[in-house]
This record gives structure tokens, sequence and C-alpha cells, in this order.
């Protein structure tokens, strides 16, 4: 089996490189990134046992026609992911996440290879408390330009797999945590541990702090990933794939059980969604997926690889 990983070097794909080999022994694993981010450190101490090949591409502009030949699956991570600097950034992101999405669909017909596409569950903006995938047209409403780019791609994948017969399956992620040898730290779990050990206050959007909102597991996310490849998966549905649903105050509340003396800052934000909606993964779980992550359990591991740096932070 050949793999194809795009934006390998980042926060899920720096995880998935690493267990595919153990997940798909054999399986031959081709890691495209441009290197923007520098996470150079995603190829340290990769396993032995895989078979890698890294590959610098830019997917806007290389002939991607080679990079997937004979590839049976494509995991398309690259995408400018920052959702509140995005504001900022909104050619750019329509470059990426929709532009570079076609692209790669595009070559994923020429080699027929099957696409798996993270979305995000960040495409809901719902007035109703629980949502799922079949939600009304009304219902989806991004907040902000990285999601709009998210949802716009879904929807040309979507057509595609109509006219052209795309292989393709859809994933709409909840907000990622969990430790990774290229992770960042611009969503909300990932940043508060930093800010916590870092003996920062936590800052929290100003309309946030009780509202509902999906979260996944980094090692959920990498098990669905293979789940789908095992399965051969790629009926073009759109798959909510969730660990939990919970509230910043819930998490918050997780991380001061390590952190006691833990501070919290109110500030505001461009992302202001007054409302608090459940994400449903029921869809992905009749699969035959059982969800296995552990919020409070990954909180503490990141706390864990951060806490070297806290320990000699403020000494030269």
């Amino acid at each position: 089996m050949k793999i194809v990983v795009t934006g390998a070097l980042g926060h899920i794909g720096s995880r998935l490189i690493r267990e595919l080999p153990r997940l798909l022994p054999g399986a031959e694993i081709v890691m495209v990134d441009d290197l923007s981010t520098q996470r150079y450190a995603s190829l340290f101490h990769l396993p032995p046992k895989g078979r890698y090949r890294f590959i610098e591409a830019d997917i806007l502009k290389a002939d991607l026609g080679p990079l997937l030949k004979g590839a049976d699956w494509v995991v398309h991570l690259a995408a400018v992911t920052d959702a509140e600097a995005s504001f900022d950034l909104r050619q750019r992101v329509e470059e990426v996440n929709f532009g570079g999405t076609e692209r790669v669909a595009m070559a994923c017909l020429e080699s027929r290879s099957a696409l798996i596409f993270p979305s995000t569950t960040s495409v809901y903006g719902s007035q109703n408390e629980n949502v799922d995938e079949d939600c009304a047209l009304e219902d989806l409403k991004p907040q902000s330009p990285y999601a709009e780019s998210k949802l716009k791609a879904e929807q040309m994948l979507s057509k595609l797999g109509r006219s052209h017969g795309l292989r393709h399956v859809i994933c709409r992620f909840g907000t990622v945590f969990g430790a990774a040898a290229g992770m960042r730290f611009h969503t909300a779990v990932n940043k508060f541990c930093w800010q916590a050990v870092m003996g920062q206050p936590i800052t929290v959007w100003r309309t946030a702090l009780n509202q509902q909102r999906p979260y996944l597991d980094l090692e959920d996310a990498v098990r669905a990933v293979v789940f789908l490849m095992k399965k051969k998966i790629y009926d073009g549905k759109i798959y909510n794939v969730v660990t939990t649903n919970t509230t910043v105050g819930d998490i918050v509340k997780m991380i001061s059980y390590f952190v006691p003396d833990l501070q919290i800052k109110y500030v505001d934000t461009r992302i202001m969604n007054q409302l608090s909606y459940h994400v449903s993964n029921a869809r992905f779980k009749q699969l035959g997926f059982v969800f296995r992550g552990n919020l409070k359990k990954e909180i503490s591991e990141t706390l864990r690889w951060l806490k070297g740096a806290a320990a000699k932070k403020g000494k030269a």
C-alpha cells in the first residue's frame, strides 16, 4: 500500500506518519510538506521500520501527478489552520485550503487514489443544541475564513464525486488536542496548556467559557484515518470525527487540577459565535469505530511534555 500524506509535518501529520508503520505494516509512506512552518523536527526519530520518503513541495506549485502516481490513499492535511489569524490571511487561506485541495483532488482523479479530506466542525454555527452531518444548510455558518474555506472545499469534493467519480471521504474533525512532534499552540487545549505551564493567564474568548464545542483526541484522529483505509471507506459521505463535546470552563478545570494557581484572562476575538451546540459522532460510530480518547489524560501528557521548559523559564 502506498500512502501520500500532504502537510505531513504538522500537528496531525507528525503523529500519523509515526503510527502508520505500526498500524499498517509495510505501507510506503510519502510525506509531502512545503516546510513553510519549518517543523523539521517532525522528521526526527521516525520509526526505523517505516518505509518513508520525504518530498519538500508546495501543493500549489508542484506537479502532483508523479507524487500521487500509484498511491492507494492520499491524506490531505496541508492547510492554513489558524482560524483566528485567518481573518488577516483571507487570500492565502482561500488559495491553500480551497485551491490546494482542488489541485490534490484533480491529481487523485488522475491517479485513481482515494482521498481522505479532514475538514472541521467549525463549519457549524447552529441554532440547535445538537447537530449532525444531515443538518440544514442554514445551520452551516462557518465563523472564520478558515472554516469558510473548508466548507467550500467540501462542496467542491462532493461535486467532483458526483460528476467525475472522485473516491473520497470527508471528516469534520473537532478541535484537535494531544501532544505531537509537529504540534502548534493556537487552538484551545494546546494553547491553554502552554499558557498554564509558562505561568501566563489562560486567555479565554469572552463569549466561550460556557459554550459547548467538539474536541478530538489526536490518537482518535490518527486511528480514524487508518480505520477508513482498512475499511476502504471512500463513499463520498461526511463524517463528524469527535471524541467529546465540552466547554472551555470544563477544560480550564481539568488543567487547574494539574496547575492549581491557574489564572484566566478574558479577551475579545473576531470569532464571536454566541451559540452553544453538541456535535454528534453517531454516524462515524455506526461504521464500527470506537472513540478511546481522554481529554484529561491528554492534558496531563501535554503538560508533561512542557514541564522541562517550565522548570527553566526565566533562567538564562
